[in-house]
């Protein structure tokens, strides 16, 4: 938009100069010519008087001012044979017929566009019929020709025409100038609005737009904070009830599963047995899900800031932890790629735990028995790259496409289903801290979960 602003802004007066500029230079070149032909007209006639006088004075005057004529300007004068003189004879054509024959004088600029390489006006001499009468009113008795050069004129047109060129060409830069500067201010509060609008596609609904501009854009802004603030309040409320209730549920679910397993404890019938073992299977699951939604709610409300944390440190001990369900598996879990270094990276205390531990469980889910889960941590620029490779089936690019989604759910190997919200709380959790989370495919099959965080200034080789 600011473009077009600035190229309608220069083209408006791109339009004013052409208007204005042209006519006048125009004009002034018309005036040029104009006042070159009368200037040199003038002369010519005054030499057809002396060339009609036709006495020794009026010859000797006629050569003085010939010569002076051609040496002070670019003309030169040639006259018809009538009287002493060493001036030059002009051809014969036809405004030299005209002047003889008709007694009229011609101007020739020698093109029908502006003019030629050479101004030609040939007036015709008479002779006075009264001795010493300046006037030669008489019969036409020969004719003066003056040939002017017009390359002192081109020149002089160039100077008209350029100057208001480049006088066009810095108006039309200062234009662009000032047009980008009326534009940008123009679009200010358009600006700020698609800022407004691009936090809060990114999520961040306390994003509000300054109330600037004409009052259009004001109303909008109003409009647009008061919706936001109504969708902030209204998404507020939202996870304060999935909180509260999560938090709620925690405790019949708990108690629940506890009353289970003493049923379970007590019952020898096995079909029985075996309905208990299910039962406390989804009491589990629900659990989960409570806790997944728990998480997710605290991890939407921001309620921490990032803070330099040991990134290997993190990962050994949640290492440490998953390990003894691996080995039940015979899932061998090791940590390779640059394992060496600790990096330090910026995130709220417990992120990477609950992130760890879901691509951890998600990980040891798909894995098949014997199998390997490598984690990886990887220093690139301002950031680190943690990536957890397991030996899965993996997932198609319509499957990544919908892993972050909540409550989208993939089968493991081991037949059980997740909650569908880990990898939902990993996004979340990972994108508050400032990173970024990608599924890829692991060298070899399997899934490569990507976790990139900023590193910190303190991130040790």
């Amino acid at each position: 938009m600011i473009r077009q602003l600035i190229r309608s802004y220069v083209l408006l007066v791109a339009v004013a100069i052409a208007l204005f500029t042209v006519p006048v230079a125009f004009t002034l070149t018309d005036q040029l010519r104009d006042d070159t032909a009368d200037s040199v007209l003038r002369e010519a006639k005054t030499m057809a008087l002396l060339l009609g006088n036709d006495d020794d004075f009026s010859c000797a005057a006629l050569d003085e001012m010939a010569e002076a004529y051609a040496g002070q300007t670019p003309g030169e004068v040639q006259v018809t044979e009538r009287c002493d003189t060493a001036l030059p004879t002009p051809k014969q054509d036809a405004a030299l017929t005209r002047a003889l024959e008709k007694g009229e004088p011609t101007t020739d600029w020698g093109s029908s566009f502006i003019w030629g390489p050479e101004l030609v006006i040939t007036v015709p001499a008479r002779e006075s019929k009264v001795p010493g009468d300046g006037r030669n009113e008489g019969p036409v008795v020969g004719a003066v020709r003056v040939v002017y050069s017009t390359d002192d004129l081109t020149t002089r047109l160039w100077t008209i025409w350029g100057f208001r060129a480049v006088l066009a060409v810095a108006v039309l830069a200062v234009a662009a100038v000032i047009g980008a500067a009326a534009a940008r201010r123009i679009t200010r509060p358009l600006r700020q609005l698609n800022d407004m609008a691009s936090k809060f596609s990114d999520g961040d609904l306390t994003a509000r737009s300054p109330v600037t501009g004409p009052p259009e854009t004001q109303t909008l802004a109003r409009t647009l904070n008061q919706g936001a603030e109504r969708l902030d309040t209204l998404v507020a409320s939202q996870r304060i009830f999935v909180a509260d209730a999560s938090h709620q549920l925690r405790t019949p679910l708990t108690a629940l599963r506890l009353s289970l397993d003493n049923i379970a404890d007590g019952v020898d019938d096995e079909f029985v047995r075996e309905d208990v073992e299910q039962a406390t299977a989804e009491v589990v699951r629900m659990s989960r899900l409570v806790n997944g939604l728990l998480v997710l709610a605290r991890a939407e409300a921001k309620v921490t800031a990032a803070e330099p944390l040991a990134l290997r440190d993190i990962v050994n001990e949640r290492l440490a932890v998953w390990r003894p369900a691996a080995d039940e598996r015979g899932v061998t879990v090791a940590l390779g790629g640059s394992a060496d270094g600790r990096p330090t990276v910026l995130a709220s205390p417990g992120n990477l735990d609950q992130v760890l531990d879901n691509v951890l469980s998600n990980a040891l889910e798909v894995s098949p028995d014997g199998g390997t889960i490598t984690v990886r941590m990887e220093p690139k620029g301002d950031t680190v790259v943690l990536s957890v490779l397991d030996e899965g089936p993996g997932m198609s690019d319509a499957e990544k496409s919908r892993a972050f989604d909540r409550f989208w759910r993939g089968q493991g190997l081991t037949g059980r289903a997740g909650s569908g919200l880990g990898l939902a709380v990993v996004k979340q959790l990972v994108t508050d801290d400032g990173g970024t989370v990608v599924l890829r495919d692991a060298p070899g099959g399997g899934l490569s979960v990507e976790i990139s965080l900023r590193a910190s200034q303190r991130s040790g080789g």
